[in-house]
This record gives structure tokens, sequence and C-alpha cells, in this order.
């Protein structure tokens, strides 16, 4: 949905020319005829957000008191104002109250054009800043998340309810649709926001060490390699404690979770005496937890001890109306964080992702902008910046060019012995004709690999090769390697070549 402008102007003329400037545009647009109907259209719960104001400063006296309270509530929004030409001083006073620019009219369109870019923009980049700022110090807000569809809208009433209560709250959705962001949201609005939000993923480590992460561990007198280990659950006391793939734990730690959420106390592995613990315990997963309790994978009495308040993600593709919003948002972090000169996405481009189906949600989206905001030349990101995606769409196929020829010049012909590898994890050094591979080679069987192993988890996978994601994305260009769909995370399916 394109962003949604508000023009508020008493002269019928005048508000009936700029609407139709901005919708010639290709935005949305609403009017009205004086600021305190424009106050009153603001503070509406139930209707579109408003993503820009344009004002009109010759308004009544009556009217600039209620202009003063616009420029107030809308610190979130950019506005900009309109008058005729000599009032200066008007000017000054509305930029000194918080507007982003200003029009002298007759506004010419052209320069219309550019204030409603320029502000959208900066808003947004300045949005991300405060995100960006929030998360690093675990401060991450409900109104810093994407919101404009009514599936999320929804969920994030739902997450706002439960931030005013310490039940327990289950967070379900695929991978990749931005649970943990609900999760630190509701700890960040909740009394407990001035401790630390404390997580752990259940489905990473094996069973023996996510005892020893979650229960926590006494050090063992007579064995002085097992050092003492705190507990998340200990940790997390007088916090929120955000369990991630609550459904992989085994029956085992299901039991003695139970039991802490029963009496409140923690009793570490080796430990004599219990722990008292008060947590705030949210959840999520990605498989349906009836499907586990039908099939005695998770124990029923856990399930209604976690599932007192519910909460549902709904996948990307059925969010469409996020994809632009998203998207930018993206596009700015990555440009500001790389210095790259991307400042804007083509409407053909956001087109072509809000068509594509997003099979890893959120996280693949947001990998797709990385890539295409690192290997961008320009300041616009087109559909050339999407070759992956574009291949899977109908009506926006291109060519993806092929992988460069790396050449070789044919080795001498030797006698050699094959050396049959067996253990699907281990790559061949040696070359089918029996010469040591070249490390271009192995460099890109490794990546193939990794992409495998990892799941497609591209920070991951860079930190585990030691390299920065930017370099990552560089070599899977170089190699020509596609970055994988979730289809290819199946049994039998193989990256390597």
């Amino acid at each position: 949905m394109p962003p949604l402008i508000l023009v508020a102007d008493h002269d019928p003329s005048q508000r009936q020319q700029l609407a139709e400037s901005i919708r010639g545009f290709g935005y949305e647009v609403e009017t009205t005829e004086a600021t305190s109907q424009a106050l009153i259209r603001l503070q509406r719960n139930d209707a579109p957000q408003i993503s820009l104001i344009v004002l009109d400063l010759t308004m009544p006296t009556t009217e600039k008191i209620t202009l003063k309270k616009i420029l107030a509530l809308t610190h979130l929004t950019p506005v900009i104002v309109a008058t005729p030409h000599g009032q200066l001083d008007a000017v000054i006073s509305a930029t000194d109250a918080g507007a982003h620019d200003f029009l002298v009219k007759p506004v010419a369109a052209e320069r219309l054009l550019v204030s409603i870019k320029n502000a959208l923009a900066q808003h947004a980049l300045t949005r991300e800043f405060q995100r960006l700022y929030c998360y690093q110090k675990n401060a991450l807000r409900f109104q810093d998340l994407v919101s404009c569809s009514e599936n999320m809208a929804r969920a994030l009433r739902l997450a706002e309810r439960a931030a005013s209560s310490t039940i327990p709250v289950m967070i379900e959705g695929e991978t990749g649709v931005g649970k943990e962001q609900i999760a630190r949201a509701i700890h960040n609005a909740s009394d407990r926001k001035s401790k630390a939000f404390v997580s752990l993923n259940c489905a990473t480590l094996p069973e023996e060490m996510i005892e020893t992460r979650l229960f926590g561990r006494e050090k063992d007198p007579e064995n002085h390699k097992v050092d003492k280990h705190t507990g998340k659950l200990i940790e997390a006391s007088n916090s929120t404690l955000y369990l991630e793939e609550i459904g992989k734990l085994s029956l085992n730690l299901q039991l003695k979770l139970l039991r802490v959420l029963q009496e409140g106390d923690v009793e570490p592995i080796g430990a004599r005496r219990p722990t008292r613990v008060d947590i705030r315990l949210i959840c999520s997963t990605q498989s349906n937890i009836i499907d586990l309790v039908k099939s005695g994978r998770f124990r029923e009495d856990l399930f209604y001890r976690l599932n007192v308040f519910p909460i549902t993600l709904a996948p990307l593709r059925a969010r469409q109306k996020e994809i632009p919003d998203l998207a930018r948002k993206f596009m700015f972090k990555f440009s500001a964080e790389e210095g790259c000169k991307v400042n804007r996405i083509s409407d053909h481009a956001l087109s072509l992702l809000m068509k594509y189906e997003w099979p890893g949600n959120i996280r693949q989206l947001e990998n797709a902008i990385y890539r295409a905001v690192i290997l961008a030349e320009n300041e616009e990101l087109d559909v050339a910046e999407f070759p992956q995606i574009a291949a899977r769409v109908e009506e926006f196929e291109i060519e993806i060019p092929p992988a460069p020829i790396i050449k070789l010049e044919p080795a001498e012909e030797k006698e050699f012995t094959p050396v049959e590898i067996r253990d699907p994890n281990v790559l061949p050094l040696i070359g089918a004709n029996g010469e040591i591979r070249n490390l271009a080679d192995i460099e890109e069987n490794t990546i193939r690999f990794a992409l495998y192993h990892y799941r497609g988890q591209m920070s991951e996978i860079a930190r585990r090769l030691g390299i920065g994601r930017s370099t990552l994305y560089r070599k899977l260009k170089d190699y020509g390697i596609d970055e994988p769909s979730e289809d290819i995370f199946t049994p039998g399916n193989s990256l390597v070549a």
C-alpha cells in the first residue's frame, strides 16, 4: 500500500490541486479543510496510519492553536507546511515547532514531489536509527515494529495486552516471522523492562547442554573440569525468559520446567538446595504444539501452563502490505551500517518483492535486501538487484549472469589411486585427477556446504567461516551460488557439488 498523505488546507482550490498532484505521484490522499479536523483524524485508531501531513499555515486564529497541537502530536510523522509568499515568521515558527519542510503557494508539482520524497526518506531513516538504538539498548518497542497489515496489528494488540500482566505467553509462527521481536517488545512494555531480557534457543543444543544452560550446574568438587554455570532460569529471575522453539525440549526437561513453574524453585545440576526464582516466561514455536501434545512429544500439563496467552504471527506471504515498509526499513539500516549510497527502492522492485512467496519470511527478505544493498551500483534498488527472486516470480524473469569460469591449466596426466570419502561431512582435497584441488574450488564447496549445514542462516554462516556478511554475499555472486530456498533443506538434498 502506498504511503497515505493527509492534506489540510482551508482553500478548496488549493486543497484539490495538492490532492490531485499527490495522487499523480502514486500516493494515497485524504483531505480536510481545517487543522481541527486533521487533529481528529490523527487521533483515530481505527483508520489507516498517516505517513505524512501537508498543512496550510494561513488558518484562522482559532485554528493556529490546533496547528501547534498537531505539530506536538505528530513528532513521529513528518509535517510539511504550505504558506503564501512573505510569511517568513510563520514558517520559522512552524519549523522550530517540528515541521520538516515548507512550501510557498502556489506550489509547483516538482517542488512538492521532492519535498514529499525527502520527508518520507528522512523519516524512515530516523525511525530505523531509533529502532536500532532501542534494539541495542534492549528497548525495542511496539511502535518500532511494522504493523500495517490487519494480521500483524491484531497480534500487536494482543501482545500489548500481554505486556500488562505476568502470565506466560506462547508465540506461534513460521521461522523468520519475528517472534523474538514480539517477545522483546512485550518485555520492554512490562514492569520488568529495567532487567535484562534473557533468551535461550532450545533447538540448537543437545539435551545435556540445554539442561545446563536452562537450569544451571554447581561446581563438581571431585571433577575440576566441571565449573559452575548459572542457568537461564536463575539469570532471568525478576525479569523475562524467552525460550525459543520450546517444542524441541525433551520430555525429561519438560517435566523439570513444569516443576519450576509450579513451585517457583530451580534446582541446578549438583545443587544441594533449590533456588527461588520469579520469572516471566515467553515461549515460541514454529510447530503446532497441540499436534505435539496429541503425538505424545509434548506434555499436556506443561502445554496448559504455557499456552495461557497464545499469539499467532502470520507468515509474510499473508502480510504483503508490510513488505514495502519492511524493505525500506532494511534498506536504510544496511545502507547506513555498510556506508552505501542506496536510498530508495523502485516501484517495480517493490512489486516484485510483494509477489514473491517468501518461504523464509522476514529473515529471508532481510537477507535479500542486504545482498542487494551490498552489491548495488546505483542509489536505487531495482529488479536487477534481486535476480534470484525475479527468477522465481512470473512476469519478472531476468537473465541471471552465469558463474565466472575459472581458467585452469590442464594438469599432466599421472597414475593415481582413487580415495573414497565415505563421510558426507568431509570435503575432499584430492580431485578426480589425483591432484590437489585448487583453493577456489574448495572454497566454493565449503560455502555450499555451509549454506546447507546452517540452513541458509547468512549471519551464522559468515560468522562460522570467519568473514563478513558482505564478503559472503560477494563470494556467492562470484561463484554463481543462489541463496537456497526453504525447500532445499530436506533430507536427500545437498548444496555441495
